[in-house]
């Protein structure tokens, strides 16, 4: 009699435990990132009162007679699914859709998040709604002048300054993909001026000195010969005033040639040749990369120089050709710039953090680590919608958003919780059902137990 009451007991408990599980699931249906519980249950040890008989020549087997003592909990699961988009227009606020955590610190200590509820404190660093500070890369200045994120490296801290300042920097390379057109005339000595200024084509770029100065390179293109074009540079000042001394060379830097190349073309349109000085008179370059140098005397008194990217021998992207087509006489990229100031930033799909500057520069910040684990059902919740390692969880592996088994941000955007509240009322009233039921079985075992006791009487 007694098991019976002991059974009914242990049902009571864990259905208990189970609603305990689904109140805190129904008052976090609004929470930022959370993940719903799940309790699953199990049966105890049964009480044996004989064993299995296997069969014989005369007589059959028999079943093991068997008296269950109840039940437990058999798991409380976080369920990891993905939780609805909120969009809320804040670029502080990041959803992660797929796989994957974010990574906050407080002090030595790491925690993992999918609430993306971040914000800038007066520092500039980026942290949570609980001070904690999101962790990733920040971009480092390389040789080359570029700004790269190296997501091998350790991470840490991220800040995000506006109004920080951004260096002037002197123009190194210019970069052309024009087409000229093969069908313009060759003119002579007679053609008059109108005809001239007809069959010449020119472009212009902004360009800039060590302090941030900006200068205006105008190159025109005249065809002097078949498959042979002129070049011609012209650099000035922002009040239009010429440089002084400009030279355009090709290999290395040269005092003795003037501001012009001759281009030479293959019969199928491709770049073939470049050689400096007006009517082919100084050094040609036929192979590979086409690079002429640009050379002037700065105000200042001192000598400065910027590579012309004129395309590959043999090549079409992103080279001078030469096809029966409209001009497009574009120099489409230079990497200077003038002193400036950050005004805004954005933060993309992976979490690249964009600086935007006033002088039109957009360049990155840093980047926002996520962690993953091989078994995220396995963390540890520690409150706040902070995750910690366990033993079942496995290490985290720290990488950058959309790598395999890390998802990709949203921004402006949270991950709601992943609650479902029909399902967790119809949950509640199985719950109450099984316990109603449960607590029969007590109250049964009472009434029999009563009536032994009244046996007597």
């Amino acid at each position: 009699m007694l098991r019976s009451l002991y059974a009914g007991v242990s049902g009571l408990q864990n259905h208990q435990t189970r609603m305990d599980v689904l109140g805190n699931n129904i008052s976090n249906v609004n929470t930022t990132g959370f993940k719903k519980g799940r309790v699953t249950f199990q049966d105890i040890l049964s009480q044996t009162s004989s064993s299995a008989a296997r069969p014989t020549d005369s007589r059959g087997g028999i079943n093991a007679k068997q008296v269950g003592l109840g039940m437990s909990v058999a798991s409380i699961d976080t369920i990891m699914t993905q939780g609805s988009l909120q969009t809320t227009g804040k670029n502080t606020d990041l959803a992660l859709t797929g796989e994957g955590f974010f990574v906050v610190q407080d002090g030595e200590q790491t925690f993992h998040t999918r609430n993306g509820n971040f914000m800038i404190d007066r520092d500039g660093t980026l942290v949570n709604s609980n001070g904690m500070r999101v962790q990733g890369w920040t971009a480092e200045l390389f040789p080359t002048g570029e700004y790269i994120v190296d997501a091998s490296a350790p991470v840490g801290d991220l800040k995000i300054e506006p109004g920080q300042k951004i260096e002037a920097k002197e123009t190194a390379s210019v970069k052309y993909r024009s087409n000229l057109d093969s069908n313009v005339p060759i003119l002579d000595a007679n053609a008059t001026d109108a005809e001239r200024i007809a069959a010449t084509h020119g472009t212009s770029i902004d360009v800039f000195d060590p302090y941030g100065n900006n200068m205006r390179l105008s190159t025109s293109f005249e065809k002097t010969e078949l498959n042979t074009w002129g070049m011609n540079f012209n650099l000035t000042d922002v009040n239009g005033v010429a440089m002084e001394n400009l030279q355009v060379s090709i290999n290395v830097p040269k005092l003795d040639t003037d501001n012009t190349l001759d281009l030479t073309f293959n019969t199928n349109g491709t770049l073939a040749a470049a050689t400096e000085g007006a009517g082919g008179a100084g050094d040609t370059d036929a192979e590979g990369q086409l690079v002429a140098i640009l050379t002037y005397d700065h105000p200042d008194g001192t000598q400065q120089t910027f590579n012309m990217e004129l395309g590959d021998v043999g090549s079409v992207k992103n080279s001078i050709t030469q096809f029966a087509s409209r001009f497009t006489t574009e120099s489409y990229f230079q990497d200077g710039n003038s002193m400036g100031y950050m005004e805004s930033f954005n933060i993309d799909e992976v979490g690249t953090i964009i600086g935007v500057m006033d002088n039109g520069i957009r360049r990155p910040l840093g980047q926002i680590a996520l962690s993953s684990f091989t078994n995220p059902m396995g963390l540890e919740k520690v409150g706040n919608s902070l995750y910690t390692e366990s033993n079942n969880s496995g290490m985290a592996t720290i990488g950058e958003a959309g790598m395999v088994g890390k998802g990709t941000m949203m921004v402006g955007a949270l991950e709601m919780s992943n609650v479902d509240l029909a399902e967790a009322f119809t949950d509640m009233i199985v719950t109450e059902r099984g316990f109603q039921s449960n607590s029969r079985v007590i109250t049964t075992s009472d009434n029999m137990l009563q009536e032994i006791l009244t046996l007597k009487r």
